[in-house]
Order: C-alpha cells, then sequence, then structure tokens
C-alpha cells in the first residue's frame, strides 16, 4: 500500500470542495426553502450550520465506509483504508470526519480571535491548510494526522484494467 503524494491528495481536497460547493448550494437551498428562511443575517445562521454539518458527514461517511472512495478520491485514485488495508467502518470513518476538521479549526479560532473576515480569513484557511498539510511530513508514512489518530490511511487505488 503506497501512499499518494501530499500534490496528489491535495489536488483531490481542492476538487473535493469544488464539488462540495454544490452539493452545499443545494442543501442550503433546500433547508431555506422547507425552513422559509428569509434573511439568515436577521434570524440567525445555528440551523443552516448545523444542518450543512449534517450533509457533509452523511456524504464522507456514506462514502468513505461504501467503498473507501468520495468522487474526488475515485477521479484521484485514492482510497480510504484501515491500518490493515480493510475497508473502513462507518464509526471509523465518523471519527475521521470529526477529526478531519484540524484542517480548519485552528485558522477559524485565529480568524475568530482577530476579528478577520473575508479576504484575510480565506488566507488564514489557505495558510492553515498548507500548514496541516505539511505536518504529514512528520509522519513515518506521511499519512495526514487525523488520519494516524483514527487508524485510517488513505493510499494509491488503480482501477483493474
Amino acid at each position: 500500500m503506497t501512499t499518494p503524494s501530499i500534490q496528489r491528495r491535495l489536488a483531490a481536497f481542492v476538487y473535493e470542495g469544488v464539488l462540495l460547493f454544490g452539493v452545499l448550494f443545494v442543501a442550503g437551498w433546500l433547508y431555506s426553502t422547507l425552513t422559509q428562511l428569509k434573511d439568515p443575517g436577521r434570524q440567525g445562521t445555528l440551523g443552516l450550520q448545523l444542518f450543512l454539518l449534517l450533509v457533509l458527514g452523511v456524504y464522507f461517511v456514506w462514502f468513505w465506509s461504501r467503498g473507501g472512495q468520495t468522487v474526488a478520491m475515485k477521479a484521484w485514485h485514492i482510497r480510504l483504508v484501515d491500518r490493515q488495508g480493510r475497508p473502513v467502518s462507518q464509526v471509523r470513518a465518523l471519527a475521521r470526519f470529526a477529526l478531519a476538521w484540524l484542517w480548519f479549526v485552528p485558522a477559524l479560532l485565529t480568524a475568530k480571535m482577530a476579528g478577520l473576515h473575508g479576504g484575510a480569513l480565506f488566507g488564514l484557511l489557505f495558510v492553515g491548510v498548507l500548514a496541516y498539510a505539511a505536518l504529514a511530513r512528520l509522519h513515518p508514512d506521511r499519512q495526514f494526522w487525523h488520519d494516524a489518530a483514527c487508524g485510517t490511511r488513505l493510499v494509491d487505488w488503480r482501477p483493474a484494467r
């Protein structure tokens, strides 16, 4: 089981973000339509945020526990397995989803404490993601630290020809 390069995993990460933009757009539209949310700024956004977090959780846990690949991971020939190379259970996939927020939480907390918004927030998130990805170089198998904590790993996965 070989580990994909960090660059390839980041490319899949970016591609996943593009795909999830559409998924979250439709989910947000559905939520705002069903709840008749007219002005999120005035009515609060906690319900919408929790719903979108649920949508993300279902998306990732479903794909990771049913074949080990999201759409972006299939495109980049990357698969999620446990340490022994077996498929990942739903519980392990859920744990990975929760710990994967380590990509964003430090930057989001820093931005909140510093009162950053807009482009500055985006820039801080970008730097935070790159810094977290670089930490994989410290792991013996070049795995991300949330994978190490969850007993999972990302591996090269080429389809049989």
